[in-house]
Protein backbone atom coordinates (compact mmCIF):
# COMPACT_ATOMS: atom_id res chain seq x y z
CA UNK A 1 0.00 0.00 0.00
CA UNK A 2 1.57 3.51 -1.16
CA UNK A 3 1.09 6.56 0.88
CA UNK A 4 0.84 9.38 -1.25
CA UNK A 5 2.44 13.16 -0.05
CA UNK A 6 6.21 12.59 0.30
CA UNK A 7 6.16 8.95 -0.50
CA UNK A 8 4.65 9.09 -4.43
CA UNK A 9 4.82 12.69 -5.09
CA UNK A 10 7.16 15.61 -3.76
CA UNK A 11 4.35 17.59 -1.93
CA UNK A 12 5.65 18.59 1.18
CA UNK A 13 7.24 22.15 -0.57
CA UNK A 14 3.90 22.90 -2.53
CA UNK A 15 2.21 21.85 1.16
CA UNK A 16 4.82 24.46 3.19
CA UNK A 17 3.81 27.42 0.21
CA UNK A 18 -0.06 26.56 0.50
CA UNK A 19 0.33 26.57 4.80
CA UNK A 20 1.98 29.42 4.13
CA UNK A 21 0.16 31.42 2.48
CA UNK A 22 -2.76 30.85 4.32
CA UNK A 23 -0.56 31.62 7.66
CA UNK A 24 -0.07 35.14 6.19
CA UNK A 25 -3.56 35.26 5.39
CA UNK A 26 -4.66 34.68 9.06
CA UNK A 27 -1.98 37.26 9.90
CA UNK A 28 0.62 35.26 10.90
CA UNK A 29 4.30 33.78 9.85
CA UNK A 30 5.12 30.09 9.07
CA UNK A 31 7.97 27.69 9.36
CA UNK A 32 9.75 24.66 8.28
CA UNK A 33 9.34 23.93 11.96
CA UNK A 34 5.52 24.58 12.47
CA UNK A 35 5.33 22.21 8.52
CA UNK A 36 6.96 19.55 10.35
CA UNK A 37 5.19 19.17 13.16
CA UNK A 38 2.46 18.19 10.58
CA UNK A 39 3.87 16.01 7.98
CA UNK A 40 1.31 12.66 7.75
CA UNK A 41 -1.32 14.80 9.55
CA UNK A 42 -5.38 15.10 8.67
CA UNK A 43 -6.77 18.11 7.02
CA UNK A 44 -8.26 18.68 10.82
CA UNK A 45 -5.36 18.73 12.55
CA UNK A 46 -3.52 21.43 10.01
CA UNK A 47 -6.31 23.75 10.33
CA UNK A 48 -6.66 23.75 14.09
CA UNK A 49 -2.89 24.32 14.29
CA UNK A 50 -3.06 27.06 11.47
CA UNK A 51 -5.82 28.83 13.42
CA UNK A 52 -4.19 28.55 16.91
CA UNK A 53 -0.99 31.13 15.36
CA UNK A 54 -3.80 33.15 13.46
CA UNK A 55 -3.93 36.78 14.86
CA UNK A 56 -7.16 37.15 12.46
CA UNK A 57 -10.52 35.33 12.99
CA UNK A 58 -11.43 32.46 10.77
CA UNK A 59 -13.89 29.82 10.08
CA UNK A 60 -12.08 26.00 10.16
CA UNK A 61 -14.20 25.49 6.93
CA UNK A 62 -13.10 28.49 5.65
CA UNK A 63 -9.27 27.64 6.34
CA UNK A 64 -9.55 23.96 4.67
CA UNK A 65 -10.99 25.38 1.58
CA UNK A 66 -8.08 27.91 0.96
CA UNK A 67 -5.62 24.97 1.79
CA UNK A 68 -7.66 22.51 -0.66
CA UNK A 69 -7.53 25.51 -3.58
CA UNK A 70 -4.05 26.88 -2.53
CA UNK A 71 -3.10 23.28 -3.43
CA UNK A 72 -5.01 21.55 -6.29
CA UNK A 73 -3.96 25.41 -7.87
CA UNK A 74 -0.43 24.32 -7.16
CA UNK A 75 -0.72 20.33 -8.33
CA UNK A 76 -2.14 21.37 -11.32
CA UNK A 77 -0.23 24.57 -12.80
CA UNK A 78 3.04 22.78 -12.75
CA UNK A 79 4.65 19.97 -13.39
CA UNK A 80 4.09 16.43 -10.57
CA UNK A 81 6.83 16.81 -8.37
CA UNK A 82 7.03 12.58 -8.16
CA UNK A 83 9.79 11.57 -5.75
CA UNK A 84 12.75 9.37 -7.24
CA UNK A 85 12.01 5.72 -7.35
CA UNK A 86 7.98 5.82 -6.51
CA UNK A 87 6.51 5.26 -10.48
CA UNK A 88 9.09 2.74 -11.61
CA UNK A 89 8.28 0.52 -8.22
CA UNK A 90 4.65 1.29 -8.90
CA UNK A 91 5.16 0.08 -12.28
CA UNK A 92 6.38 -2.71 -11.62
CA UNK A 93 3.68 -3.94 -8.86
CA UNK A 94 1.82 -2.78 -11.54
CA UNK A 95 3.15 -5.34 -14.21
CA UNK A 96 3.42 -8.05 -11.18
CA UNK A 97 -0.22 -8.18 -11.01
CA UNK A 98 -0.03 -7.80 -6.97
CA UNK A 99 -3.28 -5.93 -5.61
CA UNK A 100 -2.24 -2.60 -4.40
CA UNK A 101 -3.83 0.61 -2.93
CA UNK A 102 -3.25 3.87 -2.16
CA UNK A 103 -3.78 4.94 1.41
CA UNK A 104 -3.92 8.73 1.97
CA UNK A 105 -4.72 11.38 4.74
CA UNK A 106 -5.59 14.18 1.87
CA UNK A 107 -8.65 15.15 1.13
CA UNK A 108 -10.56 13.75 -2.08
CA UNK A 109 -9.83 17.12 -4.26
CA UNK A 110 -6.16 17.15 -3.84
CA UNK A 111 -6.11 13.22 -4.06
CA UNK A 112 -7.98 14.01 -7.64
CA UNK A 113 -5.72 16.61 -8.42
CA UNK A 114 -2.81 13.93 -8.57
CA UNK A 115 -3.97 10.79 -9.76
CA UNK A 116 -5.04 11.02 -13.03
CA UNK A 117 -1.12 12.41 -13.64
CA UNK A 118 0.02 8.99 -12.17
CA UNK A 119 -2.42 7.70 -14.55
CA UNK A 120 -5.88 7.06 -14.32
CA UNK A 121 -5.74 2.78 -13.67
CA UNK A 122 -2.72 3.60 -11.07
CA UNK A 123 -4.86 2.38 -7.87
CA UNK A 124 -7.69 0.19 -8.48
CA UNK A 125 -7.88 1.46 -4.55
CA UNK A 126 -8.06 4.13 -3.22
CA UNK A 127 -8.34 5.44 0.79
CA UNK A 128 -8.51 9.01 1.44
CA UNK A 129 -9.45 11.19 4.09
CA UNK A 130 -13.24 11.57 3.60
CA UNK A 131 -13.24 7.62 3.40
CA UNK A 132 -12.35 6.86 7.63
CA UNK A 133 -13.91 8.51 10.28
CA UNK A 134 -9.88 8.63 11.96
CA UNK A 135 -7.19 9.26 9.56
CA UNK A 136 -3.53 8.53 10.53
CA UNK A 137 -1.79 7.69 13.04
CA UNK A 138 -5.36 5.50 13.68
CA UNK A 139 -4.79 2.89 11.32
CA UNK A 140 -8.41 2.74 9.99
CA UNK A 141 -6.89 3.85 6.57
CA UNK A 142 -5.26 0.93 6.16
CA UNK A 143 -7.41 -1.56 7.55
CA UNK A 144 -10.23 -0.57 4.95
CA UNK A 145 -7.35 -0.53 2.31
CA UNK A 146 -6.73 -4.21 2.78
CA UNK A 147 -10.33 -5.46 3.62
CA UNK A 148 -11.05 -3.89 0.02
CA UNK A 149 -8.10 -5.84 -1.52
CA UNK A 150 -9.20 -9.08 -0.01
CA UNK A 151 -6.24 -9.51 2.10
CA UNK A 152 -4.92 -9.44 5.64
CA UNK A 153 -2.51 -6.52 6.76
CA UNK A 154 0.36 -8.76 7.83
CA UNK A 155 0.82 -10.25 4.36
CA UNK A 156 1.20 -6.53 3.08
CA UNK A 157 3.45 -4.19 2.73
CA UNK A 158 2.68 -0.35 3.54
CA UNK A 159 5.48 2.09 2.12
CA UNK A 160 5.64 5.49 4.01
CA UNK A 161 7.18 9.03 4.83
CA UNK A 162 6.03 10.16 7.77
CA UNK A 163 6.04 8.89 11.81
CA UNK A 164 2.32 9.42 12.13
CA UNK A 165 2.22 7.32 8.98
CA UNK A 166 4.48 4.59 10.01
CA UNK A 167 2.35 4.37 13.52
CA UNK A 168 -0.72 3.71 11.30
CA UNK A 169 0.61 1.20 9.15
CA UNK A 170 2.03 -0.36 11.88
CA UNK A 171 -1.03 -0.52 13.80
CA UNK A 172 -2.76 -2.20 11.34
CA UNK A 173 0.00 -4.88 11.61
CA UNK A 174 1.68 -4.58 7.88
CA UNK A 175 5.15 -4.78 7.06
CA UNK A 176 6.49 -1.34 6.66
CA UNK A 177 8.78 0.43 4.89
CA UNK A 178 9.73 3.96 5.69
CA UNK A 179 10.99 6.78 3.57
CA UNK A 180 11.70 9.75 5.27
CA UNK A 181 10.60 12.88 3.73
CA UNK A 182 10.46 15.78 5.85
CA UNK A 183 10.59 14.04 8.98
CA UNK A 184 12.57 11.74 10.13
CA UNK A 185 11.40 8.37 11.04
CA UNK A 186 13.79 6.14 13.19
CA UNK A 187 15.03 3.09 13.18
CA UNK A 188 12.57 0.09 14.82
CA UNK A 189 12.15 -3.74 15.33
CA UNK A 190 10.44 -4.89 12.00
CA UNK A 191 10.70 -1.83 10.56
CA UNK A 192 12.59 -1.24 6.96
CA UNK A 193 14.04 2.44 6.82
CA UNK A 194 15.66 3.76 3.40
CA UNK A 195 17.00 7.10 2.22
CA UNK A 196 14.64 6.73 -1.05
CA UNK A 197 12.50 4.38 -3.44
CA UNK A 198 15.39 4.84 -6.44
CA UNK A 199 16.37 1.61 -7.09
CA UNK A 200 14.14 -0.13 -5.64
CA UNK A 201 12.69 -3.50 -6.62
CA UNK A 202 9.61 -5.26 -5.84
CA UNK A 203 11.80 -7.85 -4.85
CA UNK A 204 13.99 -5.73 -2.55
CA UNK A 205 10.95 -4.88 -0.79
CA UNK A 206 10.05 -8.94 -0.37
CA UNK A 207 13.44 -9.67 0.68
CA UNK A 208 13.61 -6.70 3.52
CA UNK A 209 10.25 -7.28 4.72
CA UNK A 210 10.89 -11.54 4.83
CA UNK A 211 7.70 -11.95 2.43
CA UNK A 212 10.26 -13.16 -0.41
CA UNK A 213 9.60 -16.66 0.12
CA UNK A 214 5.52 -16.35 -0.55
CA UNK A 215 5.65 -13.43 -3.35
CA UNK A 216 2.88 -14.33 -5.99
CA UNK A 217 0.67 -12.79 -8.20
CA UNK A 218 -3.04 -12.90 -8.47
CA UNK A 219 -4.39 -16.61 -8.47
CA UNK A 220 -1.64 -17.66 -5.75
CA UNK A 221 -1.51 -17.43 -1.96
CA UNK A 222 1.16 -15.03 -1.32
CA UNK A 223 0.99 -11.58 0.52
CA UNK A 224 -0.03 -8.58 -1.41
CA UNK A 225 2.39 -5.30 -1.86
CA UNK A 226 0.81 -2.17 -1.43
CA UNK A 227 1.79 1.30 -0.51
CA UNK A 228 -0.10 4.83 1.86
CA UNK A 229 -0.18 9.49 2.07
Amino acid sequence: MFDMDGLLVDTEPLWFLAEGAVMARLGGTWSHADQGALVGGSMEATVKYLLGKATEAAQPADVARWLTEAMVEELTSRPLPVMPGALALLDEVRAAGLPHALVTSSEPEIVDAVLPRLGRDAFGVVVCAADVAHTKPDPEGYLLAAAKLGVEPRHSIALEDSPTGTAAAEAAGCRTVAVPSVVPVREAPGRVVLNSLAGVTLADLAARTGLAPRLTGPGGRGPTVTGAG
